[in-house]
């Protein structure tokens, strides 16, 4: 016999509100593959440029814009995506989980200005590197996982 799960007794989770996030990278004289972490303004550990969608712009376009806001870099995005994790984030008294959707970024370009310089810091790391700084094991798995071929 086969029973009936009601719905009042699955464990139904919300759907997450969404974020999008580049992953900046370049290739170094030597070949390997180099990423851009920056740290959080509230409690400076390391992430990479992330945001919500902006109304009239593709997810892609808006990781690159919050890659230019966040770390005055540009180049160019994929329309593809190289994966998604899941943060907490933290808010006044609260606590929400969110979801990020992250697009590579090749960086061509590092301004001299832009929005947020010096709000936060910046460090090119190896991808070994920048995966053990991060406190997402989600996003330590993505950037571990991430070749920087062309996408």
């Amino acid at each position: 016999m086969i029973a009936k799960i009601k719905k009042s007794d699955a464990t139904i989770e919300p759907a997450l509100r969404l974020q999008v996030a580049a992953l900046p990278y370049r290739i170094a004289v030597s070949g390997a593959v180099e990423i851009l972490m920056i740290t959080s303004r509230d409690t400076g550990r390391f992430i990479i440029p992330k945001g919500w969608p902006k109304k009239g712009y593709k997810k892609p376009e808006a990781a690159a814009m919050e890659a230019y806001e966040e770390a005055g870099v540009a180049g160019k995005v994929s329309k593809k995506q190289v994966g998604r994790y899941t943060y907490w984030k933290r808010g006044v008294g609260e606590f929400e989980r969110l979801q990020v959707v992250v697009y590579p970024l090749q960086v061509t370009k590092q301004r001299t200005d832009w929005p947020e310089k010096g709000q936060r810091k910046m460090a090119w790391l190896s991808v070994e590197d920048a995966a053990l700084l991060v406190d997402e094991p989600e996003l330590a798995s993505l950037i571990r996982d991430f070749s920087g071929v062309p996408h």
